[in-house]
């Protein structure tokens, strides 16, 4: 994926919707459990060290799947990369269901699926599609199911 370094930095240093510091174990193995800072903005999840105010990492939340693992930890894996898993450490099992469903609804594809299904009930119970006052017609690519 291409991306542009500055926009990217910008993006870590807007405001967060879930931040905190939690123990990270990289992909690699044999990795450690490292504390790092890490962000939720937008569907992106930077991480820092602690004492840094440059992101180290930000992994794109598309295409991933989040999974519960043990009582205090989550993890994050990739759909064409099933063997790169990052790690998350919480502090405890509250925590841990809280970023579970943060980074769950984070994604480009949730958004997209949640606005379709809302767009169809609207349209069900109003019979108007919510969008055409925006402009937005029944051609554009968040049709409505037949």
């Amino acid at each position: 994926m291409r991306y542009n370094e500055k926009e990217l930095l910008s993006l870590s240093r807007q405001r967060a919707e879930k931040a905190a510091e939690l123990n990270m174990r990289g992909p690699k193995k044999g990795s450690a459990l490292k504390k790092r800072l890490v962000k939720l903005v937008v569907n992106f999840l930077f991480y820092f060290r602690a004492d840094a105010e440059e992101p180290i990492g930000a992994l794109l939340l598309e295409h991933c799947v989040v999974k519960k693992e043990e009582e205090t930890s989550f993890s994050i894996s990739f759909i064409d990369e099933p063997d790169r898993r990052y790690t998350f450490e919480c502090s405890g099992q509250e925590q841990r269901d809280e970023w579970v469903e943060a980074l769950t609804n984070a994604s480009y594809e949730f958004m997209r699926r949640s606005l379709l299904f809302y767009r169809t009930e609207i349209a069900k119970i109003s019979g108007k599609d919510p969008l055409e006052q925006y402009g937005i017609s029944e051609e554009s690519r968040f049709q409505l199911d037949p």
